[in-house]
């Protein structure tokens, strides 16, 4: 468990952190969109500027030989950090495009592209393509598309009315007719932890694929996508105090240089000609172009970062920040939260609506007191759709979460309807 030490060391690293809002301190509850960046982040990133600029893999110079070799040591040190092989480990310039690479580069596959390795992944009339109904969009257009494209049925597992999945009729759902069952590991509205074990086993039983959607998971819990025993995982940087504009597509080795590239040019061939080209083994062939060296240097600060205070601790003190938040709203008359049973597992990721008053609404009145909070439908319309609504204010944690942050959130939530002449 981390000390009151500790969590003042990790505040003082994050220059935000000191600025007011609205002549308020600033309160930053809006990590589950993006996290705020320690200095070891931006200095990394302004140290490759000043000295290492470079393209990788492509000079022999010395400014590019440090390049790539920053650039390397980022790949290695994020798929250690989610118990992979750093072959396993493709960039990307977020996660949704990691994941639309797994579910086009399918659809290519069932074009006929890729050849003889690719038609493990073909899909068709006949076939089913699982998801969720707590996804993400990211992990839930895709594969809409994917499915026009191919003919194949897209199903979902649906939510209870306590936030989590329904797997009664899971067996159902998942059978012999299923190619592919993607899934969230924690869902960025409830902050539901989701039963990865059973759904891989489910999966493995019908010979489906399985496709994680790890952004909320890698940032607060320690994860081993070994163990987890996923075929393909998809997470962000920005969520784990790195930078923008940098994800990363996961994928089992031999499955990774099977599935045919959606993203090609440069940079990711072997031999080209005016007819053809043929293309580089897994990470390379899903890495056309230029790529993001500079955040990927600054994500490999995010994650020695993470690691100098570990995983377990970490998770552990956002585990108190969840259940401070989650009883917090239960006494505040007037308002529903939408999410596990506060003894069940889950992320300090807390949605809610307020009684007569629109998440627009109470995100203003937050910000006028110095509190970030994100509203909306958080890119999951059929989830609010289920629980009847369209829109929920979220408060996010991180790991420079405090207290009394929650505190300061909670009293000025306790004002919202008043401020509206609620009762």
């Amino acid at each position: 468990m981390l000390r009151p030490a500790d969590i003042d060391r990790i505040r003082n690293d994050f220059p935000i952190l000191d600025r007011e809002v609205g002549g308020q301190r600033l309160v930053y509850l809006d990590s589950g969109a993006t996290a705020q960046k320690p200095r070891q982040v931006i200095d990394a990133i302004d140290e490759f500027y000043q000295r290492r600029n470079a393209a990788v893999h492509r000079g022999a110079h010395q400014l590019a030989v440090e390049a790539t070799d920053a650039f390397e040591a980022g790949r290695e040190a994020v798929a250690a950090f989610v118990g992979a092989a750093a072959d396993e480990v493709c960039w990307t310039k977020n996660a949704t495009e990691a994941l639309n690479v797994v579910a086009l580069g399918m659809a290519h596959a069932s074009a006929g592209l890729g050849g003889a390795e690719a038609q493990r992944f073909r899909l068709g009339p006949g076939d089913s393509i699982v998801v969720t109904e707590m996804e993400h969009h990211a992990n839930l257009i895709p594969w809409q598309q994917t499915a026009a494209l191919t003919g194949a049925q897209l199903r979902w597992l649906p939510l209870t009315d306590d936030g989590q999945l329904d797997l009664t009729e899971l067996d159902t759902i998942v059978d012999e007719t299923t190619k592919v069952l993607a899934f969230t590991h924690v869902s960025n509205v409830l902050g539901t932890i989701n039963p990865v074990e059973r759904l891989v086993e489910r999966a493995r039983a019908v010979g489906a694929y399985t496709v994680l959607d790890a952004c909320q998971s890698v940032p607060h819990l320690p994860v081993n996508l070994h163990d987890l025993d996923v075929d393909f995982a998809a997470f962000s940087g920005h969520k784990m105090l790195g930078p923008t504009g940098i994800g990363a597509l996961y994928g089992r080795s031999e499955l990774l240089n099977a599935l045919p590239p959606v993203i090609t040019g440069g940079s990711m061939i072997t031999t080209v000609d005016m007819e053809s080209a043929a293309f580089m083994p897994a990470p390379q062939r899903f890495e056309a172009g230029t790529q993001p060296i500079a955040e990927i240097v600054g994500l490999h600060a995010a994650v020695d970062f993470l690691g100098y205070y570990g995983m377990e601790e970490l998770a552990a003190h956002e585990a108190q920040i969840a259940a401070r938040l989650i009883d917090g709203i239960g006494q505040i008359p007037g308002i529903r939260r939408i999410g596990p049973p506060a003894d069940e597992a889950s992320i300090a990721a807390v949605s809610f609506d307020v009684d007569g008053v629109h998440a627009h609404d109470v995100g203003q009145v937050l910000d006028s007191r110095g509190i970030a909070v994100r509203v909306g439908h958080h890119c999951a319309q059929p989830l609010h759709r289920r629980y009847g609504l369209t829109a929920t204010t979220r408060a996010s944690a991180s790991v420079f979460t405090t207290e009394a942050d929650c505190d300061a959130f909670l009293a000025a939530l306790a004002e919202v309807r008043p401020f509206f002449g609620l009762a």
